[in-house]
């Protein structure tokens, strides 16, 4: 929350009880306006990891997302490659994570529709507090962190 301040980025952070999944955080969101998000942590048969960050309620196609992120195909990654790469465990993942990830170790993807949002809600690290800021900020934080992130239109799944 430091490089927050340092960087002057708007944000407003709420404390809730802890939630794993997007289930789980339904019960919150009613309380917290802008979109909600989910996160993938993936890994593709290049060896190559992947942290996705899509609106909360889309169901995300992984057989067309490699193709519209340029990698191979994936699979959902190890939970001690998450604790290694970007320093925390499931149930916290968050674009903000980056900021625990050596330049070059993952690849991180926002759907273009939350870069674009005024208000995106991520986990800050942990899974009991949610803060809401800009999309263009979180590119900003990562960019800082010394990471590019990928902005796409991320395939859904067809229900």
């Amino acid at each position: 929350m430091s490089d927050l301040s340092a960087l002057e980025i708007a944000h407003e952070l709420f404390e809730h009880q802890a939630v794993f999944t997007v289930d789980e955080s339904r019960s919150i969101k009613a309380d917290i306006p802008g979109a909600h998000t989910k996160n993938l942590f993936l890994k593709d048969t290049a060896g190559d990891f992947w942290l996705v960050t899509v609106p909360a309620e889309d169901p995300v196609n992984l057989k067309a997302l490699p193709e519209a992120i340029g990698c191979k195909r994936v699979s959902f990654g190890k939970p001690e490659d998450m604790e290694r790469l970007i320093g925390i465990k499931p149930g916290s993942v968050t674009p903000l994570a980056m900021v625990n990830a050596a330049p070059g170790s993952i690849r991180c993807v926002l759907d273009q529709v939350l870069a674009d949002a005024d208000t995106v809600n991520v986990h800050p690290l942990r899974n009991t507090a949610t803060v809401s800021l800009s999309g263009k900020d979180i590119l900003r934080l990562i960019r800082h962190w010394g990471h590019e992130a990928l902005v796409a239109v991320i395939p859904k799944k067809v229900r």
